[in-house]
C-alpha cells in the first residue's frame, strides 16, 4: 500500500467531539482515525498499518478499494451519476437479474434501497401489504437497523432508544444453543419447546393472523448466534400455517459469508418468502435490496418512490462486486479460510479458559468471553480488553453479544491464506496479552 496520509487525527476527533451526535461511538477507548484502505489493509492517520479481520461490519466483502470495483464506479460516474425510480437504467436491471440467478428457490423480484434498515422496512410494509395483516413475530437478540420500526424489531436493551412506539411486534426466545432457554445443555427436545412458544406468540400476543415471522439467519449484533438445525424448517412452517410470511434476514450473512452457500438460509434448506440484503452486498457502497416472488411483490399497489434506491453509481458497485463475487466463488472460498480460521480459534478456547464458546459459519465467526465456562457468566471487560489488546497487535476486530461480551470475526472473503494466518497469530498474541 502507498502511503500518502495527511489527515490531522486531533482535527478528526475534534470535529467529531464538536459536531456529530455522540450516540455513534467510535470502538476504542482511543479512538482510530482511518485514512486509507487496500485489500484487507487499513491505514491510520499516524501512518500505522491495520489487518482488517471485520471488514466495516462485513462490508467490504472484497476488500477495501478493489480495483475493478473502483473502475466500474469511475466509468458509471462519468456517464450517468444519478436518477431516482422515476427512471430506468440497464445497471439495475441487470443487477436485478443476478440477484435473481442466486437467490433461494424462485425469489425473483427486487426492491433496491440504500441499506439494510430501508430493506428491512420495505420487507416489513411488502407482507403487511401482501398480507393485509399488520403483526411480526421478531426473535430475541436481534437487530433489524435504526429506522423507529426497525428499533422496535430490534430486542437488544443496547441499541433500544425509547421504549416500545411501534404496536404489532412480538418477540419470541431465541434459538441461541449455548444459552438455551429451554434447558442445558441443549438438545434436539429444545427444537419441541421453541416450536411450542412460537406458536403461544402467535396465539396470545397476536390475534392469531401474523403477517411476517422475521429472523436473521445467524444473529450478527446478538453475537453470531447460529441456530440449531431443523429450526428455520420449524418456523417457516409455523408461520405459514397461520397464514403469514416469512422473511429471511441475510444483511450480515448474505453473498457467501457462511460459506458454501449463497445465503444463510440455504444451509437449512428453506427458501423464504421475501429475503433482505445489505452491507456485503456491493463492497461498502449503499446498497439495500428486498427481493420476494412476483406475485408478493405485486400486492404492493400503492405508489412509491425512492430517490437513491437502485442508484446507477451504487449498481455499478453492486454489479461489479457480484460479478467477483461468482467469478472467485466466494462461497467456497469462505468455507476453506471459514475452516482455517475456526481450527485456530478451537485451539485457542482448548487453551483459555475464558473462552466459552467457538461458533459461527464460513467467514462469520465468534468468540463467547466468559469468566469460566464452568458459571458461562458474561465477562464483558475481557473482551473490551481482547478488543483493545488485538487492536495493539495492529489487528481490527468487531465486539457484539447482549452484554458486549461477544468478539466477532468476519473479514474480505477474498482474503489470503496468508493473511488469515497473520491475523490469527495476531489474534493468539493478543488472546495471551489478556490472560
Amino acid at each position: 500500500m502507498t502511503h500518502t496520509v495527511s489527515t490531522n487525527p486531533d482535527t478528526v476527533l475534534s470535529d467529531y467531539r464538536d459536531h456529530l451526535f455522540q450516540c455513534a461511538p467510535p470502538l476504542y477507548d482511543e479512538p482510530l482515525v482511518l485514512a486509507e484502505g487496500s485489500g484487507n489493509w487499513v491505514t491510520d492517520a499516524n501512518g500505522d498499518q491495520y489487518l482488517d479481520f471485520f471488514a466495516g461490519i462485513l462490508t467490504t466483502s472484497l476488500g477495501h478499494c478493489h480495483p475493478e470495483v473502483n473502475q466500474r464506479v469511475a466509468e458509471q460516474m462519468a456517464t450517468l451519476g444519478h436518477t431516482s425510480t422515476l427512471y430506468l437504467t440497464e445497471r439495475q436491471g441487470e443487477m436485478a437479474k443476478r440477484l435473481a440467478a442466486i437467490a433461494p428457490g424462485d425469489l425473483d423480484t427486487t426492491f433496491f434501497t440504500n441499506s439494510g434498515t430501508e430493506a428491512v422496512e420495505t420487507a416489513i410494509m411488502l407482507a403487511c401489504q401482501a398480507t393485509e395483516r399488520t403483526e411480526i413475530i421478531t426473535l430475541r437478540y436481534a437487530y433489524s437497523g435504526r429506522s423507529l420500526l426497525a428499533t422496535n424489531m430490534t430486542n437488544n436493551a443496547a441499541w433500544r432508544p425509547l421504549a416500545a412506539l411501534v404496536p404489532g411486534i412480538v418477540n419470541i426466545r431465541s434459538p441461541y444453543p449455548y444459552r438455551c432457554p429451554v434447558r442445558t445443555p441443549c438438545d434436539d427436545t429444545c427444537l419441541d419447546a421453541l416450536a411450542n412458544d412460537l406458536e403461544e406468540a402467535i396465539q396470545t400476543c397476536t390475534n392469531g393472523k401474523p403477517a411476517a415471522f422475521f429472523a436473521e439467519t445467524i444473529q450478527g449484533v446478538g453475537g453470531y448466534i447460529v441456530p440449531p438445525p431443523g429450526y428455520f424448517q420449524m418456523a417457516s412452517e409455523m408461520i405459514r400455517s397461520y397464514g403469514g410470511l416469512f422473511i429471511s434476514d441475510e444483511v450480515q450473512a448474505g453473498f457467501g459469508r457462511t460459506g458454501a452457500k449463497w445465503f444463510g438460509i440455504e444451509h437449512w434448506n428453506v427458501v423464504p418468502d421475501i429475503m433482505v440484503m445489505a452491507k456485503g452486498i456491493a463492497n461498502g457502497f449503499p446498497v439495500g435490496a428486498t427481493t420476494t416472488r412476483r406475485e408478493i411483490a405485486d400486492r404492493w399497489t400503492a405508489k412509491t418512490i425512492s430517490t437513491y434506491g437502485g442508484n446507477p453509481v451504487s449498481m455499478a458497485a453492486a454489479l461489479a462486486t457480484n460479478e467477483i463475487m461468482v467469478r472467485e466463488d466466494v462461497p467456497a472460498r469462505s468455507a476453506e479460510r471459514g475452516a482455517q480460521v475456526r481450527d485456530a480459534l478451537d485451539a485457542l478456547a482448548n487453551e483459555f479458559d475464558w473462552i466459552g464458546e467457538v461458533r459461527g459459519m464460513g467467514l462469520m465467526q465468534a468468540l463467547e468471553i466468559v469468566e469460566d465456562r464452568a458459571s458461562k457468566k458474561p465477562d464483558p471487560a475481557k473482551a473490551k480488553a481482547l478488543l483493545e489488546a488485538a487492536k495493539k497487535e495492529r489487528l481490527l476486530i468487531g465486539i457484539g453479544g447482549l452484554h458486549g461480551h461477544v468478539i466477532r470475526l468476519g473479514p474480505s472473503m477474498l482474503i489470503s491464506e496468508e493473511d488469515v494466518d497473520e491475523a490469527l497469530g495476531r489474534i493468539g498474541r493478543a488472546c495471551a496479552a489478556v490472560a
